[in-house]
């Protein structure tokens, strides 16, 4: 297989991340390494000074990838980071006698190929000709109830126990990642978020922002509703199209945040 930096469908990206309108710090985090076909979120918890060094530690790790060889070597380098990530987690949790932990939602894509892997309630969605649909599956109390279909989706909405997640790194002994996977197509964008934007905005509306703008001004537009409807909690949105042929000779990957 080819390096991902001579990939035929180029892609660009962008990212935000906000503490929000309520919290007093920013336990999100997220990575953007396109030469490495790598996009990551992550949602600390734990409290003060713990959240936000959960996910930075999984970060720091994943920034450390490299450029694969193949598809499968991409992978393979992802998980182990992950798991060094997760090891070492553990080791700070021990030492605060407190745990602490983070979600994750990766996107990886090389030689015409995206993958999906995550673990907690952060998302990725997909938006493919227009349409929206979500490739991410929550790891929440809330998404087993629905699944055992002892809720309404109405009934999930306003759950009290919504928040709570039933998977995620540091937390517990092992850890047990989601995958999908599939091929990219031109104009594919994939939206990266934690739960500080589903909380406000609906997936209807991520899907009319992300159609209508390019990835910078949809993450700018996505924050600026979660900030006018209260954010209640930290926010971070990483967007990747895939670029068609009509966009330009460059087949360099974009990438760009703050």
């Amino acid at each position: 297989m080819r390096p991902l930096n001579n990939v035929a469908l180029p892609f660009e990206s962008y990212g935000v991340s906000h503490k929000g309108c309520v919290r007093q710090i920013n336990e999100d985090s997220y990575l953007m390494e396109p030469r490495s076909g790598l996009w990551v979120v992550a949602d600390g918890m734990g409290g003060h000074d713990a959240g936000e060094v959960a996910s930075a530690t999984i970060i720091e790790h994943l920034a450390t990838i490299g450029i694969a060889s193949s598809a499968p070597d991409l992978r393979a380098r992802f998980e182990d980071r992950l798991r060094k990530a997760h090891s070492d987690i553990r080791d700070i949790s021990d030492q605060r006698g407190a745990t602490i932990g983070s979600t994750v939602a990766a996107l990886l894509v090389m030689d015409g190929k995206f993958a999906c892997l995550w673990l907690g309630d952060s998302r990725v969605y997909l938006v493919r000709d227009g349409k929206l649909s979500q490739v991410s599956r929550d790891h929440t109390e809330v998404q087993e109830l629905l699944d055992r279909g002892a809720i309404t989706e109405a009934e999930a909405r306003t759950w009290p126990r919504r928040n709570v997640i039933t998977r995620a790194i540091g937390v517990s002994d092992d850890i047990a990642v989601d995958f999908r996977q599939g091929e990219i197509r031109p104009d594919d964008v994939f939206v990266l978020g934690t739960d500080g934007l589903t909380a406000h905005v609906t997936d209807a509306e991520i899907e009319a922002s992300v159609a209508s703008a390019m990835p910078q001004a949809a993450c700018e537009d996505l924050l600026a509703k979660v900030l006018a409807r209260g954010g209640t909690d930290n926010v971070t949105i990483v967007l990747v199209r895939i670029r068609g042929a009509t966009d330009g000779a460059s087949s360099e990957p974009l990438a760009g945040g703050r």
